[in-house]
């Protein structure tokens, strides 16, 4: 009835390394774009942008 025993210490710390290195991968692919791919992703953005706003309806001021 005895399980397997554990190190808390050293599972800590793999859990700290597996986080970091998903953090890591994280950065890599937020902060490791060259300037023209970044200058292409905002104009995206702002072009979906534009085209989100063109489809919204006002309302009128008569409008209730």
């Amino acid at each position: 009835m005895t399980g397997d025993v554990v190190n808390l210490r050293q599972f800590r710390k793999q859990k700290a390394r597996t986080e970091k290195d998903k953090q890591a991968e994280q950065n890599r692919l937020t902060f490791g774009r060259t300037k023209a791919e970044k200058n292409l992703t905002s104009a995206l953005n702002e072009k979906a942008s534009r085209e989100l706003d063109q489809g919204k309806l006002d309302k009128g001021e008569g409008d209730a």
